[in-house]
């Protein structure tokens, strides 16, 4: 008997809604013709039930029916637009509701496919980004290093051809030292360029260290700067007294202080000076070198760190890697670092922390 009444589908819906209509309209009917009132009057009265009972019925219909239709229906026209921001509220335990459900786990499943595939789209075009990266950076290599092999391998073909017409032992001397030392310009520039091409593909990886800082600037400024015949500049150093421990590559950073106190002598101007100076603050230790000398444009400071990267007005010459290893080095040990116009001169900066 429960089952018989239970309107868990639309059908048993619309069926009693359907019986309650015909039965109180034979009920209403049959009122009106026994009631004491003329007959005229009594249809009238049983109209004007009709007429609610109709308002009714579409009242019902319209609840159980028509709105979830309507429902269903927006909700399939958002998902034709791949809308998934609202879903579609159907509390009713029939076919509707049910519908109603299962389109909201299809769209939190369409939604959370969306949403992968979105990501794996971005992943994707990040990947072809950096394979065309890649491409491009291999390709100016490849440009820069022939540019760059030109004037060496110019030169060594130049002065064998020579040796070949030449008798005297003395310029044969000459010109094989010349050859040999083209090889080695070629060959330190190949080594600097391996070397920077397995620090950017993390094929070199670093091996940190506790270490005197103080003591290991002074000994690389002491080979760089102070130990040095005839030198054309003036040193000012500034250093603490105490010893200041750091935890670092040894082997890199001294690559970096090579790299950057080289720099500075050969940017120092004639009887210029070159700044050393290393000063601890808080729980930093910041190092800078300045030499005194001409300004790098301001347009062209971020490009000094570039591999390749020389100032054609530049009165000196060298491989352009110099800055580029010092950049990469400091990077992977998340090193701040910089370089800035003064007055009179260029200052080169990086700050590391201190440990005790």
């Amino acid at each position: 008997m429960k089952e018989q009444f239970s309107l868990r589908t639309v059908r048993k819906k619309i069926i009693m809604i359907l019986k309650a209509a015909g039965i109180a309209l034979m009920v209403s009917y049959l009122i009106s013709t026994r009631l004491p009132l003329e007959e005229d009057i009594s249809f009238l009265l049983w109209v004007a039930f009709v007429i609610l009972l109709i308002v009714m019925m579409d009242y019902l219909l319209g609840r159980f029916i028509s709105a979830p239709i309507g429902k269903i229906c927006e909700m399939a026209h958002r998902a034709a637009r791949l809308d998934f921001s609202r879903p579609c509220i159907i509390t009713s335990k029939d076919e509707f509701g049910e519908l109603a459900d299962n389109l909201n786990k299809m769209s939190e499943n369409l939604q959370d496919t969306l949403e992968k595939l979105e990501e794996a789209n971005i992943r994707l075009e990040k990947e072809v980004r950096q394979e065309r990266k890649l491409i491009e950076e291999r390709k100016e290599l490849t440009d820069r290093l022939s540019h760059e092999m030109k004037t060496p391998i110019g030169v060594i073909r130049a002065y064998a051809e020579g040796i070949q017409d030449e008798t005297e032992a003395g310029k044969i001397r000459k010109y094989s030292g010349i050859i040999i030392s083209e090889t080695e310009r070629m060959g330190m520039l190949i080594e600097t360029l391996l070397d920077l091409s397995a620090l950017e593909n993390g094929a070199a990886s670093l091996v940190p260290e506790r270490f005197d800082f103080i003591e290991f600037v002074e000994t690389a400024a002491g080979r760089l700067l102070i130990d040095i015949p005839e030198t054309d500049f003036e040193l000012r150093y500034e250093l603490p007294e105490d010893k200041v421990f750091v935890y670092m590559d040894r082997q890199r950073m001294e690559q970096v202080l090579d790299n950057l106190m080289i720099n500075a002598k050969k940017n120092v101007s004639p009887k210029g000076i070159i700044g050393l100076s290393l000063v601890r603050q808080d729980n930093m230790l910041h190092f800078s070198i300045y030499n005194q000398g001409a300004s790098i444009p301001p347009e062209k400071l971020p490009k000094i760190w570039e591999k390749f990267y020389r100032d054609k007005n530049a009165k000196y010459g060298g491989s352009g890697l110099g800055l580029a290893i010092v950049a990469q080095i400091l990077s992977m040990q998340n090193v701040e670092y910089g370089a800035e116009n003064l007055p009179d001169g260029v200052r080169f900066f990086f700050s590391v922390p201190v440990i005790s």
